[in-house]
Order: structure tokens, then C-alpha cells, then sequence
């Protein structure tokens, strides 16, 4: 019987442990009402906690990419998880909105950044040679999956019981994730005396980075990616997919759909209905990645999900169960099927060694823009009484993103890719 890769076994307790890190912090959406009802705060307030959650894991990003690179991607992994545990335990003890802003904020935005930012692509450019595309879908599909598994059972238990029974149900699994990391993650193929998956002679690697502070070392990487073009516009674009994602989906979806008359449940149902669309829409994202102009997959993404965001308000207003399926399926086939090739292009203009933290500035980029959607739409909110404008606005910047992509210049990507080469040659 044929052995089974080491690099597959990292890619699993990769996928977990990104489900776990999603879910905590996607149930933000589930949350807002409880929160709202039990303490009386401002849903405002309750959105801007949860605004600076994803602002800190996005900016986080190309600093947890340096720190992987000093401290080793299993410590890491563990410390990452050990502080969404804090976070999570904190929120029983909370009963003040600074308190809110505090654990959900910035321990829980800090805890979930290592996982939702660079975790897929370092793992993907470090144990994989080949299915790189395929092992990104897989990874990045797997925040989807969290939502898939888990949103349902959230919103039932705050239905039936409160919402600390599902924060309780939370702590458990993160439990669970940690033990599996400390027993089964490595740094690198070498830990286990193996070369990545698909490479076929062993290549030398250059170890220096290990000696420089993190900071410096993605503070580096951000002054050479703001020389190109091209990495604008993939922060440009990346910006108005978290806005029109996480920021606004993930945060306010759920009680958009309570606003007409839509049970939390069902609301939630949807929601986890997406992430199931997702997960074979992300994978599949990633196959193709590896196989046609990443330009084009991102122009089709950014347009489609533009047209679906605008048509949602259409399907809540005429209460339309049917629709509201048609739309989960359409948007939730395009949710995060944007970050694999964006991953491509960026591995393919800055290489393998640089693309994390480079990619780590982009991921930032649409954790700003996944901020703004959560403070401004509830904002909106607050103003109109209604997301309405708030889902119409985001749907008009992603036909903004299709053009964004559109205009990267292929020979461009290119001549970088074979200057890489050469470079790695040397």
C-alpha cells in the first residue's frame, strides 16, 4: 500500500485548524442580536468590535508571515490558537462594550490572523511542488467550511438555550485543535526527513531570514511590492473583496435577513448553505488556477458576485425563500474563489520566498476593506434603518475590482516570473 504524504497529513491539520480559527470568527453575524438584546449596546458599537477583529487579523498578516519564518510554523500555529481560547474564555466574564472591543476586537482578531491570512498560501509554497493551486482551494475553502458545519448549530443553541452554550461549544473545539497541532504539525518537510510534495531533488534554501527581526523583515517586503503596479491592484481589488465578503456578509448577513421577518436559524442556514457552494467553488477555483489566466478567473469572480450582491436586496423584499437559495448557491460558489488566484498571480510576480509577506500586505488590504463593511454597515444601518444601500454599494465597487484585475498585464507577470527563475537558478 502506497504511503501517504506528510504534506497531505500538514494540509489536513492545516484545514481544521482553519475551520476552527473561521468559525470563531465568522459567528460575529450569529452574535450581534444576543448582544444587543442581553447588554443593550448600540449595534454600532457591537459593529465596530467587530471591525477592528478583522482589521487587526488582515494587518496582521505580513507580520505573522515574518514570525513564521523566525519562530517556526508549529509555534506559531499553537500560540495563535491559545489566544483565540483566551478570547473565547474572556467572553463570559464580559459585561462592558470596551470589554466587547477588547477580547473581540484585538485578542480575537490577533489570535485568528496567523490562520485566515498566511497560513494557506506558506503551507501550500512550503509542502507543495505541485497541486499548489489545488492545496490553496482546499485551504482557503475551508473557512467556508466552518460555516457549512457550524453557523446552524450556533444559532440553535443561542435559540434554545443562550449564547454562551455556543461560545462554550466553541471553546471545545478550539481545545481540540490545539491538542491536534501540538501532536501532529511540523515546520517543514524536513522535520520529518521528506522534500515538499511533487519536488523531486532536494534544493538548497536560504536560512538568513531567521536572524532578522519580524518587523523588518515584512516592513522589507511591503517597500519592494509598493514599487509594482501590479500589487496595488491586487490591493485594490483584494480591498473590495473583503468589503463585499467577510466585512459585509459574514457580519451583517444574518441580520439583514431578520430585518424581514427571516428566523436567526434559517438566516444562519443560509449563510452555512453558502459555505457549502464555497467549499466546491474555492477548490475548484484553485484547480483552475493552476490551469488558465488567473486574470480572468478574477475578472468573472469580482463581476458575478457584483451582480449578485445587487439582486439580493430584489429577493429579501419580495420575501422569496427561492431566491434567497438561488442567490446562496450563486454567491457562495464565488465567496472566497478569488484568493487562489490572486495567490498565483502574487507568487508569480514576487516568487515563492517573498509572496507570503507580500500576499500577507494584500490579505491586510482586504481586511481594511472587510472593516469598513462591518462598521459602515452598521452604520448604514443605524442612518436608514436598512442594509439595503449598504449590499447595493458593495455589489457597484465589485465591478470596480473586475476592472482592477483586467488591466495586470500578462507579459508583465511574465518577465517576472522567469526574473524569479533566474534569480533561483543564481
Amino acid at each position: 500500500m502506497k504511503r501517504i504524504h506528510y504534506s497531505w497529513i500538514i494540509l489536513c491539520i492545516s484545514f481544521f485548524s482553519i475551520i476552527v480559527a473561521g468559525i470563531i470568527r465568522s459567528s460575529s453575524g450569529v452574535f450581534i442580536d444576543p448582544f444587543e438584546h442581553e447588554f443593550g449596546w448600540d449595534r454600532s458599537v457591537i459593529s465596530l468590535a467587530f471591525a477592528i477583529s478583522l482589521f487587526l487579523y488582515g494587518i496582521s498578516g505580513p507580520f505573522m508571515a515574518a514570525l513564521i519564518e523566525v519562530l517556526g510554523l508549529k509555534k506559531m500555529m499553537v500560540v495563535s490558537m491559545a489566544t483565540l481560547m483566551a478570547g473565547i474564555l474572556l467572553t463570559f466574564l464580559m459585561n462592558q462594550s470596551w470589554q466587547l472591543i477588547l477580547i473581540w476586537g484585538i485578542i480575537i482578531g490577533l489570535g485568528s490572523g496567523l490562520f485566515l491570512t498566511v497560513l494557506s498560501p506558506y503551507v501550500a509554497n512550503h509542502w507543495f511542488e505541485k497541486r499548489r493551486g489545488l492545496a490553496v482551494g482546499i485551504l482557503t475553502a475551508s473557512t467556508a467550511t466552518g460555516q457549512l458545519i457550524l453557523l446552524p448549530v450556533l444559532a440553535i443553541l443561542i435559540k434554545n438555550y443562550s449564547w454562551r452554550w455556543a461560545i462554550g461549544f466553541i471553546l471545545v473545539l478550539s481545545f481540540i485543535m490545539l491538542a491536534m497541532i501540538l501532536i501532529f504539525m511540523k515546520n517543514s518537510p524536513k522535520d520529518v526527513d521528506i522534500l515538499p510534495y511533487g519536488l523531486k531533488e532536494k534544493r538548497e534554501e536560504n536560512q538568513t531570514v531567521q536572524n532578522k527581526n519580524p518587523i523588518i523583515i515584512a516592513f522589507q517586503g511591503l517597500m519592494e511590492a509598493i514599487r509594482v503596479k501590479e500589487f496595488w491592484l491586487l490591493a485594490g481589488s483584494f480591498f473590495i473583496c473583503g468589503l463585499s465578503t467577510s466585512g459585509l456578509i459574514g457580519t451583517h448577513f444574518v441580520s439583514y435577513c431578520m430585518g424581514f421577518g427571516i428566523p436567526l436559524v434559517t438566516a444562519a442556514s443560509m449563510l452555512s448553505f453558502m459555505g457549502v457552494f464555497d467549499l466546491v467553488g474555492t477548490t475548484i477555483s484553485g484547480w483552475l488556477s493552476d490551469r488558465f489566466d488567473n486574470r480572468w478567473l478574477l475578472f468573472w469572480y469580482y463581476s458575478l458576485r457584483g451582480a449578485s450582491l445587487v439582486l439580493l436586496p430584489f429577493a429579501l423584499m419580495k420575501g422569496s425563500i427561492t431566491l434567497l437559495v438561488i442567490f446562496s448557491i450563486f454567491y457562495g460558489l464565488d465567496w472566497i474563489a478569488t484568493v487562489p488566484p490572486t495567490i498565483s498571480i502574487s507568487r508569480q510576480i514576487f516568487g515563492v520566498k517573498k509572496s507570503g509577506i507580500v500576499y500577507g500586505w494584500i490579505f491586510a488590504s482586504h481586511q481594511v476593506g472587510a472593516a469598513v463593511a462591518a462598521f459602515g454597515g452598521g452604520i448604514i444601518f443605524k442612518v436608514f434603518d436598512s442594509y439595503t444601500w449598504a449590499f447595493s454599494i458593495a455589489g457597484m465597487f465589485c465591478i470596480l475590482a473586475s476592472l482592477f484585475v483586467i488591466i495586470i498585464k500578462k507579459q508583465g507577470i511574465n518577465v517576472q516570473a522567469k526574473q524569479d527563475l533566474n534569480k533561483v537558478k543564481l
